[in-house]
């Protein structure tokens, strides 16, 4: 007897600027991909993922026409491409922080360009010509906008006038003596999935499971857990003082006269909560990390 084909999701992940932080997200969520240093074929222990390694630039294309199953690129992407895929979610995390990359049109210190009407007649570098020269029709103005290989900051303002380049920080744009002028688009990575891979039952239940899996997994890079035990008797007035504690998970302990009280919330917030948790009567708190909130 033949057997059964075994099932299996093709899904594209970004190479390059987005790869460190989308790796570290996947191995969080409970999928460890190795990967060589030259491999554009990474494995993970998952029998039912196929992984690619892909320039975000392209993966949106990928998936538009099957090759890929599902993968994880940038919104700007998407659009400057004007992929037809179906997409899953956002998964708001980034290169180096939480913020969204914003493209930006950025010009040198002394440059007179004040807003995106003194660009008419000028010449734009960008990786990101699509959208960018849609944003100029918006804005009624004329421009030639050419296409960036790359080191775009260095081009102006020899080679051209302005850029229009990616930044989550704009520390590379101050560090080469340029300004930011206007934002033409923030964007955060997204899943998206094939529009005939999506209507397969077994595939969307994959990538819907990655998309809960990454989620949860990103919810909690930003909160903690926390332990404590407080006397019965203290324990309304704790509650009662502390917002943060409206809902938490109270539990007997072997002392009837005292409870275990857990809880989950922003981690920015510990510093100021845990000397009023103490002022309260909570004794024994403990700070914990966590690898996934589901909501």
């Amino acid at each position: 007897m033949t057997e059964p084909k075994k099932q299996v999701l093709r899904l594209g992940l970004p190479k390059g600027s987005l790869q460190e932080s989308t790796l570290a997200l996947m191995a969080k969520a409970g999928w460890k991909v190795l990967t060589g240093s030259r491999s554009y074929v990474p494995r993970t222990e998952d029998p039912e993922l196929e992984l690619r390694l892909i320039r975000a630039q392209e993966i949106s294309r990928y998936v538009e026409h099957g090759f890929l199953d599902a993968g994880i690129t940038g919104a700007d992407w998407i659009a400057e491409n004007d992929s037809d895929v179906h997409e899953v979610c956002e998964i708001a995390y980034s290169k180096q922080t939480t913020n969204p990359a914003r493209w930006v049109l950025a010009v040198p210190n002394g440059s007179p360009v004040r807003s995106v009407k003194d660009l008419q007649g000028k010449r734009i570098a960008t990786e990101l010509v699509g959208l960018t020269k849609r944003w100029l029709k918006e804005n009624g103005v004329t421009a030639d906008v050419e296409f960036s290989w790359g080191a775009t900051e260095v081009k102006a303002p020899e080679l051209v006038d302005a850029i229009v380049e990616l930044t989550e920080t704009g520390s590379s744009l101050r560090a080469n003596n340029l300004r930011i002028v206007d934002t033409l688009v923030s964007s955060y990575p997204k899943l998206i999935a094939n529009k005939q891979a999506w209507k397969n039952a077994w595939k969307r239940t994959k990538i819907e499971t990655l998309a809960l899996m990454l989620r949860g997994a990103l919810a909690a890079e930003e909160k903690v857990g926390l332990k404590m035990n407080v006397r019965r008797s203290k324990l309304d007035g704790l509650l009662n003082n502390l917002p943060a504690l409206r809902n938490p998970t109270v539990s007997p302990l072997a002392k009837s006269e005292w409870v275990a009280v857990e809880t989950i919330i922003d981690e920015k917030v510990v510093h100021k909560i845990i000397p009023q948790l103490k002022a309260a009567g909570a004794e024994g708190i403990i700070e914990y990390p966590l690898n996934k909130v589901i909501y």
